[in-house]
């Protein structure tokens, strides 16, 4: 799968593609690129393919943006409100109410602290301390260089690991401020 440059007139034909009138070039398509400044047709051809433009392909369409991208851009928002003839504001309604949805580039590394009951008492707040000391950054943050987002969570449904905290998908259990520190080493 080769990335397309986006003022390639290979586009031409996915852009121009009907759904209740011209789905056409626009300023915000152009910016809808991959963190290398290219645009990768086949995926966002399959996003808008799977669909027939009705409002109820909205969440899905959302996740898929997410899938491919990793989080959801303004500019991502826009051309689906375009292509479902639908306001802005519906569409960035939905992606702020639902919390799967991220409207912020994360970091490579995503760093999800447990906050649940069982974590709580043993400890959390202090691994959540020994990330952010680690990394400069507290939950809800990413770093500058966009390596690392740390987030608090409610639970992950891992009691009796707990303090659990979770790295890209992979959790750890019983964790310590110190052992923060060897996990975090570790990924670089």
């Amino acid at each position: 799968m080769s990335p397309l440059l986006l003022f390639s007139p290979d586009a031409a034909p996915f852009f121009s593609r009907t759904i209740k009138g011209m789905l056409y070039y626009s300023a915000a398509i152009r910016r809808l690129c991959d963190h290398g400044g290219t645009f990768v047709k086949e995926q966002l051809n399959e996003i808008f393919e799977r669909c027939d433009g009705a409002p109820s392909d909205l969440i899905p369409i959302l996740q898929d943006i997410q899938d491919v991208l990793g989080y959801l851009p303004r500019e991502a928002m826009t051309e689906t409100a375009r292509f479902l003839n639908m306001a802005e504001t519906s569409v960035y309604g939905v992606a702020t109410f639902y919390t799967q949805f991220q409207l912020s580039r994360p970091g490579r590394h995503r760093i999800k602290v447990c906050h649940g009951t069982a974590c709580h008492v043993r400890g959390a707040s202090e691994i959540t301390k020994a990330v952010a000391a680690k990394l400069g950054i507290g939950p809800g943050e990413t770093t500058d260089d966009f390596e690392f987002t740390v987030e608090a969570v409610a639970c992950f449904g891992s009691c009796a690991l707990a303090p659990v905290m979770v790295v890209n998908d992979k959790v750890y259990g019983n964790v310590t401020p110190e052992r923060v520190v060897e996990i975090l080493e570790d990924l670089n």
